[in-house]
């Protein structure tokens, strides 16, 4: 049982109405844009939920094709390519 007390549900939101397609990628999908596309809801408000471990998860936004920081999130790190990921912490 304690595995699963270490992982927690945590519901990723990006606020875009044009958006034609937003997907989620990160450290804890193998940075694989294909695996988690998000849902738009009445609102407009793409949505998905992931369950993580515990600790540090980096992850950015694909945006019809466009790779973005999330622009709620107040934690992020420098990556590889001179921008930055967004972290959930967990």
């Amino acid at each position: 049982m304690a595995d699963k007390e270490s992982r927690k549900r945590i519901i990723f939101k990006f606020n875009d109405a044009g958006a034609r397609q937003v997907y989620i990628a990160g450290s804890f999908n193998s940075w694989d844009p294909s695996v988690r596309p998000l849902k738009k809801d009445a609102k407009g408000v793409w949505k998905t939920s992931i369950t993580l471990p515990q600790g540090a998860h980096q992850y950015r936004f694909i945006v019809d094709g466009q790779w973005i920081e999330d622009p709620a999130s107040h934690h992020k790190e420098m990556n590889e390519f001179g921008g930055f990921n967004s972290v959930v912490h967990v």
